[in-house]
């Protein structure tokens, strides 16, 4: 299978600070990659850069051969983009604006009516196509905004967070239609905070931090590198902590962690069931109550923290320059 991208110890230096630290990666045609990353990593940085809108300080990157740098108009012939931001002209209905992206595009008039009727019942958006983009709410931005960024039929599309603001329904209807585009042969570049969405649409996940690609592969992989199993517990008296603390640490493969906030424990084992039981016993046999219990496998938000050593939606994390 070709690749649509291949990125190439790609660096970009704002001054003394150094957005991308020689980064490389490749995503096979028709497929996703998820670029996980907590606010500043350089997600953001690196489509820009791939969609011909940074000029890299150094490296290379290339769309289906052709390097980013050195053809960015043929290059942009080729790709969608849609930014976190919803990027349409309120005062225009849905429509209008499909069509006048397609004109911008180089479509002639007719064609461009034809494509901006074909996109708006494939977002399922005919019902308000008459509407002005003010009208629309936020999933419906997004799904406007993501069907402009396709009008030109673009084999590669950057999507960054493009869930971010949509609540539960609307984001999982957006990652049906991006499902669909995958099944139709689309490449997509995915950056996202959202861990289960990584989780759900991405083929390959690399992680992000301070410019430097700090993991890459399935979200099974990912998930092995944690390894193991969790047990975790709700206490019903947070007083009981420091006794419940004593009490599992030999059972677990490390020491428990806690959530003061929710009064959660949680800790790594290796023995799944069993271990559960010989917790509950001990716990139980000290009086220590505790209002939920669980054992679960890693999943990508303990791979981020593990990593990162932060939440992947670390409110206080830097964001990055735009």
């Amino acid at each position: 299978m070709a690749n649509a991208i291949e990125v190439e110890n790609l660096v970009l230096e704002y001054g003394k600070n150094t957005a991308l630290n020689g980064i490389s990666f490749s995503v096979p045609e028709g497929t996703v990659l998820g670029v996980l990353g907590p606010n500043g990593a350089g997600k953001t940085t690196a489509v820009r850069i791939l969609a011909t809108l940074l000029k890299a300080t150094s490296g290379s990157a290339r769309v289906h051969g052709i390097d980013v740098g050195d053809n960015p108009n043929e290059v942009r012939n080729t790709i969608g983009l849609t930014g976190q931001f919803a990027a349409v002209d309120e005062y225009l209905t849905g429509y209008e604006n499909l069509e006048m992206v397609g004109r911008l595009f180089g479509l002639k008039k007719a064609e461009a009516k034809t494509r901006a009727d074909q996109l708006l019942a494939r977002f399922d958006l005919e019902y308000a196509r008459d509407r002005t983009a003010k009208q629309y709410s936020g999933g419906m931005r997004r799904r406007l905004d993501i069907a402009a960024s396709l009008i030109g039929r673009p084999k590669v599309v950057f999507l960054d967070e493009p869930t971010t603001g949509l609540d539960p329904r609307s984001r999982m209807a957006m990652w049906d239609f991006i499902s669909d585009l995958v099944k139709d042969g689309t490449t997509i570049l995915l950056t996202t905070q959202y861990l289960e969405e990584a989780d759900r649409l991405a083929d390959r996940i690399i992680v992000l931090d301070k410019g430097s690609i700090i993991a890459e592969g399935t979200a099974d992989q990912l998930k092995a590198q944690v390894g193991g199993e969790r047990l975790e517990f709700v206490l019903t008296d947070a007083s009981q902590k420091d006794r419940a603390l004593e009490i599992l640490t030999p059972i677990g493969l490390d020491a428990p962690s806690y959530d003061a906030q929710t009064r959660r424990l949680g800790m790594p084992v290796s023995g799944g069931a069993d271990d559960l039981t010989t917790a509950l016993v001990a716990l139980k046999e000290a009086d220590i109550h505790v209002v939920d219990v669980g054992l679960r496998r890693p999943n990508l938000d303990d791979v981020f923290l593990t990593l990162t050593g932060r939440a992947a939606e670390d409110e206080q994390a830097v964001e990055e320059e735009k």
